[in-house]
């Protein structure tokens, strides 16, 4: 007879993948500055976040469906390991193109870490408690992320680059043993398919719409063929996605979810504010580092009190949710998000650090307010059975709008460098070729042995391309804030379902 679920060591399970997945989306975005600087390739920098946006999206429904079939910890285990694996791998890696590949396998495994932890959660408390406990993992997000920044510029300045994946491996390793020991679950089995038509489909579609971006971004001139054929690709694969998934029996992303308004606008929203936190925690530190002269310790200091505000925004949401419920608090949050995009659009060489710290705590706050409610919120409409799929869809949207996102924001920054560098690398240069040639400005040995005078146009190019991406951030955070508005007034007692236990 299986002992029944320690709650409190699955809980512990769940705030170490937490802390794993947090710890791995800050050390490595405060290094790829450097790590571009060693290696060259800046006109490939956003494909390094972007190769693991696009397997970490596109697999988060299929491992919601397989979670909802044959549970939790199964899935989990097999996601982890693999996560660790690519971790291992990126350590490894001699270029760029080999850290991109292994940036998309490490991706592969993260589809199913996050989610399926969240999902947990769910699952062993009830509503009253989960929003509070939401509130302690976006805490332990919180002390990871402000370790992160600052761990991962030091291991780039101290140890070397490599170390930030290798770092993943004794944290995944300790949660995978945690719930391989204390996670029991009783499932009843049944006779479901795996929707793998969309999945193939969803996949194909991001990827041309991606890779369309980002060679329009490139270009420098014009809208090239293949980009527009690409993206009308896209266009019309995800349509026939949308059509499959409304005729196939077991779809991988169950369109009748989204007739329930909770879960149709907190998606809507989340794919919002996926695109503006991969923005600024992708395009933060290369400005510190370009624009300001940083180091990656500096910009990983300016990026962390983003991660201070969520926690607190977050903790603090759980305590209004239950008092006031969902709009009040997804407004609030959404609108503290806004405030922190329009402070980072006046930014510019002269701006000093301290400003764009606290830029990055008011959006931090609004993020610990709007995600948690939206997450909170999709999980107590749904019984047990969609729980799964539920919760995947939330980190599928957000994942999606990031990964869609970093590649606009990617085109928008090489299209400015390349149109600002023409003065400095001549109109003869191809724009591919004048951004890498940028990469120099974020190597600081590098850095310092360049002319003054084409030290500051390459910093002044850099400055103004990094404003668009800024701009293009606080008009999506604009949208996030009227798309909160639709969010029904309902409260957290009256929303939640009866649900069957399965622990």
């Amino acid at each position: 007879m299986p002992h029944p679920t320690n709650t409190r060591a699955v809980t512990a399970a769940v705030m170490m993948a937490t802390f794993l997945t947090a710890l791995d989306i800050t050390v490595v975005g405060t290094a790829m500055p450097t790590i571009i600087g060693a290696l060259g390739g800046l006109a490939l920098y956003s494909w390094v976040f972007s190769s693991y946006l696009l397997t970490s999206t596109t697999t988060v429904p299929v491992y919601g469906r397989l979670a909802d079939m044959y549970g939790r910890k199964p899935v989990f285990i097999f996601g982890a390991l693999l996560f660790l694996g690519g971790s291992a791998l990126c350590g490894a890696s001699t270029n760029m193109e080999q850290l991109i590949l292994f940036r998309a396998i490490q991706g592969l495994g993260a589809g199913a870490v996050l989610p399926v932890s969240i999902t947990v959660i769910g699952d062993i408390y009830s509503v009253q408690q989960r929003a509070r406990v939401q509130g302690l993992l976006s805490a332990v997000w919180g002390i990871s992320a402000i370790v992160g920044p600052a761990a991962g510029g030091l291991i780039v300045d101290h140890v070397g680059w490599r170390w930030v994946f290798y770092v993943n491996l004794p944290f995944g390793i300790l949660s995978i043993l945690l719930f391989i020991l204390f996670l029991q679950e009783r499932i009843a089995h049944q006779r479901r398919s795996i929707d793998y038509l969309g999945a193939v489909t969803l996949t194909v579609a991001v990827s041309l719409l991606m890779v369309g971006l980002l060679e329009l971004g490139e270009s420098g001139n014009g809208l090239p063929v293949s980009s527009l054929g690409m993206l009308i690709a896209a266009v019309l694969l995800l349509a026939l996605f949308l059509w499959h998934e409304t005729r196939t029996a077991e779809p991988l992303l169950p369109i009748t979810l989204f007739s329930n308004r909770v879960v149709s606008v907190s998606n809507g929203a989340n794919f919002l504010l996926g695109a503006t936190l991969m923005g600024f925690d992708s395009y933060v530190p290369p400005f510190v580092q370009g624009v300001l002269g940083g180091t990656a310790v500096s910009a990983g200091a300016t990026l962390a009190p983003m991660s201070i505000g969520w926690p607190i925004g977050s903790t603090l949401s759980g305590r209004l949710i239950l008092r006031h419920g969902y709009r009040p608090v997804v407004l609030l949050g959404t609108g503290l998000i806004l405030a922190g995009s329009l402070l980072m659009v006046v930014v510019g060489g002269g701006t000093s650090q301290p400003f764009i710290m606290a830029a990055m705590v008011v959006t931090g706050l609004g993020m610990g307010f709007g995600a948690t409610s939206f997450l909170v919120a999709v999980q107590s409409s749904v019984g047990w059975g969609e729980r799964g799929v539920a919760t995947a869809s939330v980190q599928f949207f957000r994942s999606i709008g990031s990964a869609i996102g970093v590649a606009i924001m990617g085109a928008i920054m090489n299209d400015g460098l390349s149109q600002g560098l023409r003065s400095v690398y001549g109109g003869g240069n191809s724009a591919a070729a004048a951004v890498s040639s940028a990469s120099v400005i974020l190597d600081p040995t590098a850095r310092a042995s360049l002319p003054p005078g084409t030290l500051e146009a390459i910093r002044v190019a850099f400055a103004s391309s990094l404003h668009s991406v800024f701009l293009s951030i606080a008009v999506v955070s604009a949208i996030g804030l009227a798309l909160a508005f639709l969010f029904p007034r309902v409260r957290a007692e009256v929303q939640t379902q009866s649900k069957s236990s399965k622990f």
